[in-house]
């Protein structure tokens, strides 16, 4: 027998209470167990229920969402499922909620969605079930960011990394970690378009490197993170010695724009063993087969482990198919990239 998943929709709209409980009603895994209007109502079917997944508005009356989910990770960690308005104002809020402790966000609906309803519905349902199996996480205790320069200066290098759900936290714990002489580093975390540039903000902030939200054609320089834009994949190409930045609107890969894989497979036509590829948190599989061929391209390939992974989707797809040279937990990775590129690094180059 399927086990249920226990789902309940927390938002001030009758509206989108409504709309998300037809479609979780209609899942034969899903038990819709409540539709709470306002926080103090969801408080209780919490307790009530113990629900698997909360899909979470944000703007509510009383208490808002960032509110209540801080209370509620404190005192009955459940994974949560933002749904949040595509707006800068929208993105930055997700964001602190990711921070908090959410585990995934997911668009609103909108009100020509009658046209597209069927592919909203297929989405939010993979949305709520990939969080369903999400562990949520202790929040990180960010450590002082550890003066272990490297020892060597060169823009030959690369560091690029993927992820998804669970990603976002993943990202900021790892990059602050990382000396202000690391080489350029490229990222490609699933998420829509009005997103990757708040994020990106987010990170530079943490981060004794600049991070920025990639642009079409801009050359990789040191201590400089690029982060895929949402809805393009981020590509890196030779242009005479240096790697350039190419974004493409090509068709999706893996289900993804930007795609992993499509970020890795280039890294492997133009760097090779240049490369230091590392996959994160997230679900599906998005990401081994470029990795593999990053490996075959004699670039080095870092999985992280399951006890440190929100999802462990992405990083055991890449395990399973032989494409990850070592598996370690998100806290050890930036002390061994260290490692691995003070033992390669060798150029220097402006």
């Amino acid at each position: 027998m399927t086990k249920q998943i226990k789902v309940l929709v927390v938002d001030d709209s009758a509206l989108i209470r409504s709309l998300l409980g037809e479609i979780i009603r209609a899942e034969p895994d899903f038990t819709l167990v409540g539709a709470a209007p306002d926080a103090f109502a969801a408080k209780d079917m919490v307790n009530t229920f113990n629900p698997d997944v909360i899909t979470l508005d944000v703007e509510m009356p009383k208490v808002d969402g960032l509110t209540f989910l801080d209370r509620l990770m404190k005192a009955r960690p459940t994974p949560v499922l933002m749904v949040s308005s595509l707006t800068e104002q929208g993105a930055e809020v997700t964001l602190k909620a990711l921070e908090i402790g959410a585990v995934d966000f997911f668009p609103k609906p909108k009100l020509d969605i009658a046209n597209s309803m069927e592919a909203y519905r297929a989405e939010i349902v993979a949305k709520i079930r990939s969080v369903a199996m999400a562990k949520v996480q202790p929040k990180l205790t960010r450590k002082t960011p550890t003066n272990t320069a490297f020892k060597y200066k060169t823009t030959e290098k690369i560091i690029a990394i993927g992820a998804s759900t669970g990603g976002t936290v993943a990202l900021k714990s790892l990059l602050a970690e990382m000396p202000i002489d690391s080489p350029a580093i490229v990222i490609t975390q699933h998420m829509p378009p009005g997103f990757t540039k708040t994020f990106a903000e987010h990170l530079d902030k943490i981060s004794a490197l600049h991070v920025k939200e990639a642009q079409d054609g801009e050359r990789l320089i040191p201590g400089c993170v690029y982060l895929a834009p949402g809805d393009r994949h981020l590509l890196v190409v030779r242009s005479g010695a240096d790697y350039r930045i190419k974004l493409s609107d090509s068709e999706r890969v893996s289900g993804h724009r930007p795609s992993v894989d499509v970020m890795f497979q280039s890294l492997a036509q133009t760097a090779g063993s240049n490369v230091l590829g590392i996959i994160l948190t997230g679900m599906g599989k998005d990401g081994a087969a470029g990795m593999l061929e990053l490996l075959n391209s004699d670039g080095i390939t870092i999985a992280q482990d399951e006890a440190s992974s929100v999802i462990f989707g992405m990083p055991k797809a890449a395990i399973d198919l032989g494409a990850a040279q070592m598996v370690l937990s998100l806290q050890d990775i930036p002390s061994q990239i260290v490692q691995i590129l003070n033992r390669l690094g060798k150029e220097y180059r402006i």
